[in-house]
């Protein structure tokens, strides 16, 4: 992604409902380039499988889907861009991973969209990558953050 709006970063953005979570992802998606990493954060239920659903949705995915939580990695390349859709909620060390081939996603050309990006401390996450927090405000409310590593 080339342009993170200061918003972003400063005050972070207020989304009230699933719907509105899925138009951001939409929204950004015109944004993204072959390559680019998106690491997701936030608890339970924080709205980030929405998200990857807005991305999907605006990249013209025809499956736009769950999360990959017991398949670990969901590939898409049906829209504009090719995207692998990571869950690393079960994952319970590093390796695990690369052993789903993490090293050869990140030099694939693909779009990497990360939920729970920082299970391992953020250290499978390339510099560069754009990280997505989500924190939960009320019932249906969220605030977004988002950052570009070294930013």
């Amino acid at each position: 992604m080339k342009n993170i709006d200061k918003i972003f970063q400063k005050t972070g953005v207020v989304l009230q409902g699933e719907e509105a979570m899925r138009e951001l992802g939409s929204r950004l998606s015109e944004d993204l380039e072959v390559g680019d990493v998106l690491g997701l954060v936030g608890e339970l239920g924080a709205g980030k499988t929405r998200f990857v659903q807005g991305v999907l949705d605006g990249l013209g995915c025809a499956n736009a889907g769950n999360s990959p939580t017991f398949n670990l990695v969901h590939e898409h390349t049906d829209g504009r861009l090719p995207v692998a859709h990571f869950d690393l909620y079960r994952l319970r060390q590093m390796d695990e991973a690369l052993e789903i081939g993490w090293d050869e996603y990140l030099t694939s050309g693909m779009v990497l969209l990360v939920e729970w990006a920082d299970r391992f401390g953020g250290e499978l996450m390339p510099s560069g990558a754009v990280w997505v927090q989500i924190e939960i405000i009320g019932e249906t409310s969220r605030r977004v953050w988002m950052r570009q590593a070294g930013n």
